[in-house]
């Protein structure tokens, strides 16, 4: 006999901490599924800060997510010993990045993330499964009747009521059957470049470097084979702007570069900032690694074999320390901090993966119902009568593994339409993350942090809302207004302002 749940999310990460937390919430029984050490997925695990919009302190996120983002601060003013004058500000960045109004270090929302799980944990209703995937699924036609997991070495046999795929790759879709597509249209590997951040810090007149990596040569004198072409070598401070694919000069200057957009690449996923406490309480900043310098396109994770994506994994990994290396040889004070990542050797513990599997759903989000330069009189994107949600973010693709190089064009705040979580025939399945039914490219708006948080959430409540009135997201998609009523109670935003200054909204935005 297995363990019975009324839902089951597979994947730990942003959306399915949101999915996890809104179902328990809702008096549900919960099993949440994690595959590393950490629940989080970008903000912890993959060790990204979160990528916001310029209003995001006031509105454009759900009110789960607004408790996190301020639970992250209150963490600082209460554990930390910074300065008063900082600490007191309603608006605190503790890490001064620039790419956004809360870059913070990992393991602060991961005790947040925790503490907000933590009464539904102790209460029996949700249940926490590290180092487990799902491995098989049991399949009744066109519904999931149960997952077999791997826990820790164990096999376990899960049955419930909804599953819901939060992985970062989809994993789920193909076990279940579901229909679901990848990379672009007739291109099922041209999936956007995955990145194995880390951390570090600089110490003047230090020598800190590592040993050089045995790959090493290999990427010294890489060359990204990309259309339109990268500049030069990859590791150069020279890159294509993703924006113009003009020749763009990076600027990398430790503890000298102010907190303000495109300053420099030390202040722009900085996740502490030392000037915030007391003189040589901490010896340094703490830097985050999500470059394109690091950015892997030599395979694909989606359609590759086991063996091959293992290999992939590896290589990536060993690709972010000959990038390291390289800047050590220019900066020898530079120096890991796993302590930060929680790793041995100051890689972040899983991969920061920006495109997924993603399902055929009732409604595809298409391009030219978000994109600025198709809609050149709208301030708004396409409105969707059934939106479980809004975001905003630019439509932001990196090289890929088909030999693509950057798409980096505006969009418009936009919603996110129940039917793109709703797939075309199962019932029972939900995606909970970058998995919903969008396209090559506009997944490139629909991935990041408070976007995937509101889709894990808004899929949750859903599967909540079909068990309490005993119908199916088929049905629920086809007359949206009572389940929408129960979002809003929830705190979830489905539409923006009738006003809104689209500048502020790019405010805080660089290519990712």
């Amino acid at each position: 006999m297995g363990t019975r749940a009324d839902l089951l999310v597979s994947g730990g990460g942003t959306g399915g901490v949101a999915a996890a937390l809104a179902a328990a919430r809702a008096g549900r029984r919960v099993i949440l599924l994690e595959e590393s050490a950490w629940i989080g997925g970008q903000f912890t695990s993959q060790g990204v800060p979160p990528d916001e919009h310029g209003w995001i302190e006031d509105f454009g996120c759900t009110a789960s997510y607004r408790v996190l983002r301020e639970g992250i601060r209150d963490y600082y003013r209460r554990h930390y010993p910074m300065l008063p004058e900082y600490a007191a500000q309603p608006r605190l960045n503790p890490g001064n990045g620039w790419v956004s109004p809360l870059c913070h270090e990992p393991r602060v929302s991961l005790a947040v993330m925790e503490a907000m799980l933590a009464p539904y944990v102790a209460s029996g209703r949700l249940e926490i499964w590290r180092h487990a995937t799902v491995s098989s699924l049991d399949l009744d036609r066109d519904r999931v009747r149960a997952a077999t997991v791997s826990h820790c070495g164990e096999s376990k046999l899960v049955e419930a009521s909804y599953f819901l795929d939060a992985t970062e790759l989809g994993d789920l879709l193909p076990l279940a059957q579901c229909e679901h597509e990848s990379g672009s249209p007739g291109r099922p590997a041209n999936n956007q470049a995955f990145s194995w951040c880390f951390a570090m810090e600089h110490h003047e007149g230090q020598d800190h470097r590592i040993a050089k990596p045995s790959r090493y040569d290999y990427w010294r004198d890489y060359i990204p084979k990309l259309n339109p072409r990268w500049p030069g070598p990859l590791l150069s401070w020279t890159v294509p702007h993703p924006r113009t694919m003009e020749p763009l000069q990076y600027r990398f200057a430790p503890h000298q570069e102010e907190p303000k957009a495109f300053s420099g690449l030390w202040s722009y996923r900085r996740l502490r900032d030392r000037s915030l406490y007391p003189p040589g309480f901490f010896p340094s900043d703490i830097c985050l690694v999500n470059w394109p310098l690091i950015d892997y396109r030599d395979g694909d994770l989606i359609t590759s074999t086991p063996e091959q994506r293992a290999h992939h994994l590896k290589a990536a990994r060993e690709m972010s320390l000959c990038v390291f290396y390289w800047m050590q040889q220019q900066f020898p004070g530079l120096k890991l901090a796993p302590h930060v990542l929680g790793t041995e050797d100051g890689l972040a513990l899983s991969p920061y993966i920006r495109e997924s599997r993603r399902i055929q759903a009732l409604k595809t989000i298409e391009e030219e119902e978000v994109s600025a330069e198709l809609r050149p009189d709208a301030t708004f994107a396409e409105p969707f009568a059934d939106s479980v949600g809004i975001g905003y973010y630019r439509i932001d693709l990196h090289p890929s593994a088909g030999g693509d190089n950057y798409v980096d064009v505006p969009a418009l705040p936009f919603q996110i339409p129940l039917r793109s979580l709703v797939p075309i025939r199962v019932s029972n399945l939900l995606p909970a993350a970058k998995n919903i039914g969008s396209t090559h490219v506009t997944n490139g708006c629909y991935r990041l942090h408070p976007v995937e948080w509101n889709i894990g959430e808004a899929a949750a409540l859903l599967a909540a809302w079909c068990l309490e009135n005993d119908t199916v997201p088929q049905s629920v998609a086809s007359k949206p207004e009572s389940f929408q009523q129960r979002l809003r109670r929830e705190g979830v935003e489905l539409a923006w302002p009738a006003q809104l200054n689209l500048e502020e909204g790019d405010a805080h935005r660089h290519a990712h």
